[in-house]
């Protein structure tokens, strides 16, 4: 829980160029409104316009900048990301469901992102990210600029580590924050570990909008009880070797747990960053936890399988996109 994804760069976790069909991209910028502040991010989508060289700190991205969105009723994926990383850190997958007739919107939570750590060790995160969530769905559907391109009856989410733990709490789930006192055994004096002890405000409610989820190693503080009210789909992925707070335990808990089983992935060799966009060898050098795998997994190869499984269930669940 106390890890930070440090992104060391503006092209966080990298553009990668292995990458062959490469989406639009823009830079979003939600406004503050009374339920938070600015919310700044990245979305990926379909167009017509050929593709350039994008470079973005020492990465370069293939897209066509802020290009014209091409099609209508195109269906929505939010996505985000786990503690201390950055609206970029699945960029890959977002590339695929752009490619694949998607839009996909990607935000950093305030407080909890790689540039403002903030908030990373206190209750405030748990309480305001699926708040940040649906301030993105209401502002992709109704105030970006191409939102008369996008089905708001099309909406699905994507969350990794404690970006799980904010779509699960976003489809109806209830969180216990007291059970994250098991976080608390070698970090006592976390200020988390202080204010669950007292009064703590109240979640937001489920945003009834998304339609389906897709769940990778989420950070869990979940009883049974409080993921009874799940009821849109699930797919669930867990890591071999968990990390960062994540336990193959506790994602096997939320896994039985859920009323209604996932769809569900449990993948062989790898650890829980390996769900992170595969890194340039800068990138790397720099980081090299969360880039390196274990011996033998070819984090490439997963993502290529992954997301390919990811694109199929929101095409299985949602108003089908068209095919590129």
């Amino acid at each position: 829980m106390n890890h930070i994804h440090q992104y060391l760069a503006a092209g966080v976790l990298a553009m990668s160029s292995f990458l062959a069909n490469a989406a639009e991209f823009a830079w979003i910028s939600v406004p503050a409104d009374a339920d938070g502040p600015a919310l700044k991010g990245a979305i990926w989508y379909p167009s017509a316009t050929p593709p350039a060289a994008l470079e973005l700190g020492p990465f370069t991205m293939n897209v066509a900048k802020d290009a014209p969105v091409q099609g209508d009723h195109l269906p929505l994926v939010v996505m985000s990301h786990g503690t201390g990383g950055s609206a970029l850190g699945h960029q890959d997958t977002a590339i695929a469901l752009a490619d694949a007739g998607f839009v996909v919107a990607a935000i950093n939570h305030p407080g909890d992102n790689y540039q403002d750590l903030s908030q990373q060790m206190h209750v405030a995160p748990f309480i305001s990210r699926p708040r940040d969530i649906s301030r993105l769905i209401s502002w992709m559907t109704h105030g970006w600029s191409g939102a008369n391109h996008v089905n708001e009856q099309a909406v699905g989410f994507f969350g990794f580590s404690r970006g799980g733990y904010t779509g699960l709490v976003s489809i109806g789930a209830v969180p216990d924050l007291t059970l994250g006192e098991a976080f608390c055994v070698h970090q006592p004096d976390l200020p988390f570990c202080t204010e669950i002890k007292g009064p703590l405000p109240s979640m937001p409610p489920a945003d009834t909008r998304i339609k389906v989820a897709v769940i990778a190693d989420p950070l869990s503080v979940f009883s049974k009880e409080g993921l009874a009210k799940i009821s849109v789909p699930v797919q669930l992925w867990a890591s071999e070797y968990g990390g960062d707070g994540v336990t193959p335990e506790s994602v096997a808990a939320i896994r039985k747990g859920l009323p209604h089983a996932p769809e569900f992935y449990s993948v062989a060799g790898s650890g829980h960053f390996s769900f992170l966009s595969p890194c340039p060898a800068q990138m790397t050098a720099s980081v090299p936890r969360l880039c390196t795998d274990r011996p033998g997994f070819d984090r490439v190869a997963f993502h290529q399988r992954f997301n390919t499984q990811v694109t199929a269930f929101f095409r299985a669940h949602l108003a089908g996109p068209p095919t590129r």
